[in-house]
């Protein structure tokens, strides 16, 4: 675990660097959920993880003025032969090989943290408390970070914590509300509803910022409609907490892609993510003291304990904690590395690959019309996914032209 936390903080300043020998680097920012939910970076500001958001503006970095240059792979077998150590080499010969390592990671990262987080419920069903331990995790990490010095702190004023506020409340409450849908139904059926999420994005751009929406795009989210309402009818786990609270986060990470356009930073991603995850913990801690602490005293605590005892309960709501902000912050470090069209449709087969695990570790029983209605949801968001990427290129090329 020590390695894989050296290897994003690592990648985080490399990506960084990186990105400063090229003219006008970007940046991309998502949910949620994480998903929170996850949330990436992008030119600047802040969007879902999960989904593609309405456009940014664009932040130009300066140029690198120092004439460094990149050694050809002749001068670096010249200086190896002559006994000179060159550590990047390996990765800088196989960029597709690191790239793919990230992609495994991501996937990895995600499911572990779906199942891990679900079987928790079984004994400890106190979903607002388990999303304070999320994120107290993940600020834990970061504090860990920026002591040690394996990711050098930025600094922020009043005029940036302003900025984020509103993303960290709507990241907060995307957040809380995702947890609850995963406590009350299915893991595979909240991310089928989760699959929602471009529709509200579509719409805030629409009828919210008054962004002209293509109508190739409303085409194709109708089979995502048309598939999570089939799903919904005879899904075996369906109840009307999960389904709403599934719905507010979905809600609630459209908004934070609004506020997201007014929160720009030249701040680097992982420095971003720690505050946001640092202003949506302090917003977190009242609602789940208020609504289950009562409950965690009086039983909740003995309960869960009694079931599985101390330490079992405390490592995996720590670890659940620990994959939810790795896989978030390797997310990011994917995106950077990957074209948005790849990062979509990358998004989408892990968005697969947690809906099927899911069903193989819980065994989960799911109708023939459910399992259809998936199937026709995650093809709709496939297909806005790579629709919405090609619409940005082409705007990008245009603007270039």
């Amino acid at each position: 675990m020590a390695a894989v936390a050296t290897l994003l903080c690592g990648s985080a300043v490399a990506g960084q660097q990186r990105f400063r020998r090229r003219a006008a680097p970007s940046f991309n920012a998502s949910g949620a959920h994480v998903s929170y939910a996850a949330h990436l970076v992008r030119r600047g500001q802040l969007r879902p993880a999960l989904f593609p958001a309405p456009s940014f503006g664009d932040l130009s970095l300066p140029a690198p003025t120092s004439g460094r240059l990149l050694r050809t792979p002749a001068s670096a077998s010249s200086s190896d032969s002559a006994g000179q150590a060159n550590p990047d080499g390996f990765l800088q010969r196989n960029p597709a090989l690191v790239t793919g390592f990230f992609f495994f990671m991501w996937y990895f990262l995600n499911v572990i943290f779906n199942i891990l987080n679900k079987k928790i419920f079984d004994y400890f069903p106190y979903p607002y408390f388990v999303s304070v331990t999320h994120l107290s995790v993940g600020v834990l990490y970061c504090l860990i970070s920026w002591s040690t010095g394996l990711l050098k702190r930025a600094p922020i004023n009043s005029t940036i914590l302003k900025l984020l506020l509103p993303v960290a409340v709507c990241h907060a409450i995307g957040h809380v509300t995702s947890t609850v849908s995963f406590a009350a139904v299915s893991v595979s059926f909240a991310h089928t509803i989760k699959a929602l999420e471009p529709f509200f994005n579509a719409a805030a751009s629409q009828f919210i910022l008054g962004q002209q929406v293509p109508f190739t795009l409303w085409l194709s989210l109708a089979p995502v409609v048309i598939g999570v309402s089939i799903a919904s009818l005879t899904e075996l786990s369906f109840n009307w907490t999960g389904f709403i609270n599934a719905m507010i986060s979905n809600i609630s990470f459209t908004y934070r892609s609004i506020y997201s356009k007014k929160a720009m930073t030249d701040m680097d991603s992982t420095n971003l993510y720690a505050y946001i995850s640092i202003i949506a913990l302090i917003v977190c801690i009242p609602p789940a003291i208020i609504i289950e602490g009562p409950q965690l005293v009086q039983h909740g605590f003995k309960d869960a304990i009694a079931k599985v005892g101390l330490t079992k309960l405390v490592s995996n709501i720590f670890l659940a904690g620990l994959f939810y902000h790795l896989y978030n912050q390797v997310a990011t470090n994917t995106l950077q590395r990957v074209a948005p069209l790849t990062h979509a449709v990358g998004n989408v087969l892990k968005r697969v690959f947690v809906i099927g695990f899911s069903i193989i570790v819980f065994g989960n029983r799911i109708t023939t019309q459910t399992g259809i209605g998936t199937c026709i949801a995650i093809s709709g968001v496939a297909l806005y996914s790579v629709i919405k990427a090609k619409i940005e290129e082409e705007k990008k090329q245009t603007k270039s032209a």
